[in-house]
């Protein structure tokens, strides 16, 4: 199990992580003679946020311990990010320049400073590219600037997770499908980095929030709605769907709802796997006594609330090729035409940078490197990032 992080922002000199890996030995302790990019620029910079680097300062590596990257993504981290983590056995990720453009398209539309060039700036956009490319990791870091610039962030990181598992049942209101156990879950996280934001937040709509049936207990008797009383905060809202399983469901539909209605603070919606929205789910539902029709994940209260980008609020969704969930069609139902962006692989002065990083963790033997071998694991793995860790130990 991957147990400790990276030395702190910039590098540092320890290598504070512990893993239960086989005989090799950990890397030593910060070496200056290995800290050295291409050009002898130095691999790290030395921030803690991703709101200071430029274009000019892309292919750097930012360098956290996983207690931080944790802090700031409580929901889960990237499966990708983590096999990095492990395999390079420090939390350090690099800032490309695909990254600042998806950053810079949210901050055009924010930020009073660049107002001027919102007109270009989009306020939907689907990640898509090769396997591997680094949507995942992006989507993350992405999330990761937009909290520590003050905005509220409603991420899901395991996007797949809504359409799979745990009970469902039929909504007699909307003919849809209801899911309480992803609903509370959904709602557990959103509370575990914006608690305190939400407390400050005060509900806009207060009808009756409806209710169906709780996990394994069925309806309730006696009621069908619950009252949200005036003056409720969302942190109000969310703990009632956390504390009553029949309203669970009905809490995560209203809180799609007042999360377009904020306006005090930016709001950023974040999906990853969000492809998984546009396939079938894992539940059946019987038609004979010898059949069943699989259900479509659009049939799912929660994913028909939340898979639609017609709005004007900021949402960015990526997809995951590694849940398998089969070719989609270029136009998706419900999301901007222009909306999807494709996400590239590594360039070569990227994979330059990373094999530079490689051998400053030992990935690579120092006396072995040379510029025609790892030009050599960039062609053959076409910029594929996980085929590039995986080739370079055999430099």
């Amino acid at each position: 199990e991957f147990e400790g992080g990276g030395g702190g922002a910039g590098g540092g000199d320890d290598l504070d992580v512990e893993f239960e890996l086989p005989t090799d030995p950990l890397p030593p302790t910060y070496d200056t003679a290995l800290d050295v990019g291409p050009g002898g620029r130095p691999l790290f910079a030395f921030t803690d946020t991703f709101a200071s680097f430029s274009r000019r300062d892309a292919n750097a590596y930012v360098d956290f311990t996983l207690d931080e990257w944790k802090a700031m993504l409580p929901e889960g981290l990237p499966a990708g990010m983590m096999k990095e983590f492990q395999e390079t056995r420090r939390c350090a990720v690099m800032v490309r320049e695909s990254f600042l453009d998806l950053r810079d398209n949210f901050r055009r539309i924010v930020d009073p400073a660049i107002a001027a060039k919102r007109k270009d700036a989009k306020r939907q956009i689907v990640l898509d590219g090769p396997r591997s490319c680094g949507k995942s990791i992006a989507l993350a870091m992405l999330v990761h600037w937009a909290r520590t610039e003050g905005w509220l962030v409603f991420y899901v990181p395991q996007g797949k997770d809504w359409s799979h598992g745990g009970f469902f049942y039929r909504n007699t209101y909307n003919d849809l499908f209801d899911t309480p156990i992803q609903a509370a879950k959904i709602l557990q996280d959103f509370l575990k980095y914006n608690e305190n934001r939400l407390q400050q937040l005060p509900c806009q709509i207060f009808e009756p929030i409806p209710l169906g049936e709780g996990a394994g207990v069925g309806m309730m008797k006696g009621a069908d709605t619950v009252e949200m009383p005036e003056g409720s905060t969302l942190y109000d809202l969310i703990q009632t769907g956390i504390t009553h399983s029949h309203a669970s469901v009905g809490v995560v539909v209203r809180l799609r709802k007042e999360l377009s209605l904020v306006k005090d603070v930016p709001v950023l919606f974040a999906i990853d796997q969000y492809n998984s929205w546009f396939t079938f789910s894992e539940f059946q539902e019987p038609v004979t006594v010898r059949s069943c029709r699989p259900i479509h994940a659009k049939e799912l209260t929660m994913v028909n609330v939340y898979r639609p980008m017609l709005h004007n609020d900021m949402m960015v969704g990526a997809f995951s090729h590694s849940t398998a969930v089969g070719k989609l069609r270029q136009d998706l139902p419900d999301v901007p035409s222009d909306a999807r962006v494709m996400f590239p692989r590594y360039t070569v002065n990227e994979a330059e940078t990373v094999c530079h990083y490689y051998m400053r963790q030992k990935i690579i033997k120092r006396e072995n490197f040379s510029e025609e071998k790892w030009k050599k694991i960039y062609y053959l793995s076409n910029g594929n990032g996980s085929e590039m860790r995986w080739l370079a130990a055999f430099i």
